[in-house]
């Protein structure tokens, strides 16, 4: 019996050691087999919230016999930055967040915190120059702290990156579809432009001169995947377009992003470099068609999960992958995940009984580790958007064999690249 209450002990301290450890990894951090480019970069991060306004907008919520009204959009950005921060100084912030969707008719609001590796209103380096900027769109319903493992790691290889808090479309604010639907595209054409002002040589911002805007990449997650696609290029079908009217009290505002809308055609953007889809949502619904997918000419990196149930996979992302004919493009594949191969991993508040499955699958994969799914996200998009935003000779860990249980993947510790797949194809103009 003692010999047992010794065992009981020693389990019992090993359990609280690897608990208390465990404390001290943070979303992001490399594990053990994390691939090579997914360690952080040489800059302190620095991290601040601004609250902009889109004036004049439509009103879609409150569209009635095809009659739009107008309003001021708000919508809160945060922002991750190379920061000159002290060697000594604990470069630590608290992210305040929620689980649940609005907490009234749908699930209870329950708010939750998590550390991160960056610092709250740090002063930015003012003396290597302008950075590129990146700008980030989550899904439906999501929040701008869903992928920090992700804005922190690229503020520290030397980008600015604005994560957007899509009004109408937050754990707290979650509102019908159509205003996700209009707003994805509009929201993130304006923060460009707004971190364009922001950033540029007669601002009196912080950022003076430290956003390149001429040189961006702009990454969305699921619905956020469906907007930045759409401001890449792909114009929406007008079957689409159609349906979507009748959803909108019979407004049309949709319109302004399919392919035919000659003011879409207008809307090319020069500044954007490079484009990051993580399971965009819409091809199985006939968001887009072969024309529409033809106007995607900014090479795209596509990640998905091979039994994704949102958005689906053969005849949804690869599909998408598939018809952008047009663009050098790329899909990675996580063989046997579903939807989430973007967001943190769950928080461990969703850990607790009681809670709905779903606060725990808002964040979670059912058969891959997240974390190691971040570590592997934060590798490929490094070499991706660094080959065309910093002209980075990163190709050595682009042009790989497709199948990772063949041969292991450069970058990548022996016997670590399993169960993925990464496709390239090469646009035909």
């Amino acid at each position: 019996m003692k010999k047992n209450y010794s065992i009981l002990v020693l389990l019992t301290f090993s359990i609280f050691s690897i608990s208390t450890s465990a404390q001290d990894f943070l979303y992001g951090d490399p594990l053990p087999d994390a691939p090579e480019l997914s360690i952080r970069g040489d800059y302190q991060v620095g991290v601040r919230t601004m609250n902009l306004v889109n004036k004049g907008q439509v009103d879609i919520l409150n569209s009635k016999e095809g009659k739009d009204p107008l309003y001021d959009r708000p919508l809160t950005i945060e922002m991750w930055y190379p920061a000159d921060i002290m060697a000594d100084t604990d470069a630590s912030v608290v992210y305040e967040e929620v689980m649940g969707t609005r907490g009234d008719t749908l699930r209870p609001l329950v708010p939750f915190t998590f550390k991160g590796r960056a610092m709250r209103d740090a002063k930015p380096v003012s003396k290597d120059g302008a950075f590129p900027l990146v700008v980030v769109s989550h899904g439906y319903v999501g929040s701008r702290y869903l992928m920090t493992y992700l804005t922190e790691n690229l503020a520290s290889k030397g980008y600015v990156v604005a994560a957007i808090g899509h009004t109408d479309s937050t754990f707290k604010d979650a509102n019908a579809f159509q205003s996700t639907l209009l707003n994805r595209a509009l929201d993130i054409r304006f923060v460009l432009n707004q971190m364009e002002v922001l950033g540029n040589s007669s601002s009196t911002d912080a950022l003076k001169g430290l956003v390149d805007a001429n040189n961006t990449a702009i990454i969305g997650y699921s619905m956020g995947g469906f907007g930045v696609l759409n401001v890449a290029g792909a114009g929406y079908s007008d079957a689409f377009a159609g349906f979507t009217v009748g959803m909108t009290g019979g407004s049309k505002a949709i319109g302004i992003h399919s392919a035919s809308n000659p003011e879409y055609q207008k809307m090319a953007d020069s500044r954007i470099k490079a484009v990051v889809a993580f399971a965009p949502w819409g091809m199985e619904r006939g968001v887009w068609d072969a024309e529409g997918l033809k106007g995607l000419k900014t090479p795209t990196f596509f990640i998905a999960g091979s039994e994704d149930d949102i958005s689906g996979y053969e005849k949804g992302i690869k599909a998408i992958y598939q018809g952008a004919v047009n663009a050098d493009r790329y899909l990675l594949t996580y063989k046997g995940a579903r939807h989430n191969v973007a967001p943190n991993p769950p928080p461990a508040e969703s850990l607790k009984p009681g809670l709905h499955i779903d606060e725990y699958y808002r964040y979670a994969d059912s058969t891959w580790d997240q974390r190691k799914i971040n570590n592997v996200n934060q590798h490929f998009i490094t070499a991706f958007i660094g080959t065309h935003l910093k002209q980075k000779d990163f190709e050595k860990y682009l042009d790989l064999q497709s199948d990772s249980n063949e041969k292991n993947w450069e970058g990548f510790k022996p016997r670590s690249s399993t169960g993925m797949e990464l496709l390239h194809s090469s646009p035909i103009e």
